[in-house]
């Protein structure tokens, strides 16, 4: 679907930012907000930082992109929306890959208890080495000394 349609379909005013921001966010999944400033300066020309941040919380509120906040790391946003997928996070560089969620029991996703909120969502974030940095490293974990998750 083209940027323009899916603004629409949320009912949001199609702007030349908005648009370049959207594809900004597809094409560079769990990106910041930085980057994300670049893409659409590249496919638009000039558009200010604050824009950018504005535009990143529309399409927040509208549910076209995510938020995700690994710790440590600035805000980084993608557009895999309604589905409670997790994140890994190479501790290297920095590098975010989505994780499907468990199938079957999955216990630690169950509140035991809600303390009376009404709980919507559970956020799981992995931490490790990802294949390129383990490489660079030399420290290619053998299927003895993994731990599965």
């Amino acid at each position: 679907m083209k940027p323009a349609a899916v603004l629409r379909a949320a009912s949001l005013r199609v702007t030349r930012p908005r648009m370049a921001v959207l594809e900004a966010v597809w094409a560079h999944p769990h990106a910041d907000a930085e980057t994300l400033a670049r893409a659409a300066r590249a496919g638009l020309g000039k558009v200010s930082t604050q824009a950018v941040y504005d535009v990143l919380a529309a399409l927040s509120s509208a549910g076209l992109i995510r938020r995700i906040e690994p710790a440590g790391s600035p805000a980084r946003y993608e557009a895999r929306t309604g589905d409670n997928h997790h994140h890994i996070v190479c501790r290297q560089c920095g590098e975010i890959a989505d994780v499907d969620c468990a199938v079957g029991e999955t216990p630690c996703l169950a509140a035991q208890d809600s303390h009376g909120f009404v709980i919507d969502e559970a956020e799981v974030t992995y931490w490790g080495t990802c294949p390129a940095c383990s490489t660079a490293a030399g420290s290619i974990p053998s299927a003895s000394t993994h731990h599965p998750l």
